[in-house]
């Protein structure tokens, strides 16, 4: 029997305050690992900032930003701030600050015509590790959407529950067609937790 202990860094509540935390448990995870890529929801840039100053030359870094249909959904776009942007992108941080949204909306999401997607429910199903996690699956799809991550390899996806990071986990990356492919290579794994909150963040 082969078998490996692994350490997960879990946290009472969620939210801005573990983000510290949850860097470290990526950085130790980089330290052990092949894994190069580490893809970073960040609404602002602040939080991508703060990874891409802990891991330096360590990781190659994607920050994914909001998309404009944050709009819709009663919030201001955009919300990358300039000069952090700027900075991020003086590190070499790959900064993805217009890429849409795979699993929110879809033709289905606000219609006058209640049928559920397939993006729904994957996207409900995530939520029930958390809110973090949800996010940090898609941005490891939305990078890949943009041509800016390889698919199909192993990556770190970090998100969180409104500001700042509580989740980090080891996803293979795949393109949002190919999450439940035919071909079982090309599926989306979530391979490890590094980190998240055992009490969730639902949003109303």
């Amino acid at each position: 029997m082969t078998f490996k202990i692994r350490e997960v860094y879990h946290f009472e509540k969620p939210g801005e305050v573990n983000t510290d935390l949850v860097a470290e448990a990526v950085t130790r995870h980089i330290e052990r690992s092949s894994i190069r890529d580490v893809v970073v929801a960040s609404s602002s840039g602040a939080t991508a900032l703060e990874f891409a100053r802990v891991l330096k030359d360590q990781a190659r870094i994607i920050c994914v930003s909001e998309s404009a249909f944050r709009k819709e959904m009663g919030s201001e776009w955009p919300c990358m701030d300039e000069k952090i942007k700027a900075e991020l992108e003086e590190l070499g941080v790959i900064v993805l600050d217009k890429a849409p949204y795979v699993l929110h909306g879809g033709v289905y999401d606000d219609s006058q015509h209640p049928a559920p997607t397939a993006e729904q429910a994957f996207r409900d199903t995530l939520y029930a590790f958390g809110q973090g996690m949800k996010v940090a699956v898609e941005v490891v799809l939305s990078a890949v959407n943009c041509g800016v991550l390889e698919p199909y390899k192993d990556v770190i996806g970090v998100g969180g529950s409104g500001r700042g990071a509580d989740t980090a986990a080891v996803v293979r990356s795949t393109f949002p067609g190919m999450v439940f492919s035919k071909d079982k290579e090309k599926r989306l794994e979530i391979r490890e937790i590094l980190a998240m909150p055992l009490a969730k963040k639902w949003w109303d």
